[in-house]
């Protein structure tokens, strides 16, 4: 494999993880009533609509057929791809939500 080659694989192998963190955030949100596009648009004010957002919500699927999201588990993909805005906006979410018994 020559250097392009890999560099256009790791590319997209990028682009694969971060429409996954998406669909993750999204459905979390879906999973807690939350408006996903609305969490988004407070995290990042000045960004127009996202494509890759809506994409990952009209991947969602109800509450009742999703697993459980962990909260550490969304906060970490978030942070792993630099989203701290959006992970700052999801803990004043978490804060909001009842507690588990």
């Amino acid at each position: 494999m020559n250097s392009k080659d890999m560099q256009e694989k790791i590319i997209e192998n990028y682009q694969k993880d971060e429409h996954m963190m998406i669909l993750v955030f999204a459905q979390w949100c879906v999973n807690h009533d939350l408006n996903p596009a609305e969490l988004y648009q407070r995290a990042y004010p000045h960004q127009g609509k996202n494509p890759a957002l809506q994409q990952g919500i009209d991947l969602t699927v109800s509450k009742e057929e999703s697993e459980e999201i962990p909260e550490t588990t969304l906060l970490g993909v978030l942070s792993l791809f630099g989203n701290d805005e959006l992970a700052h906006v999801v803990t004043q979410e978490i804060k909001k939500l009842p507690m588990k018994e």
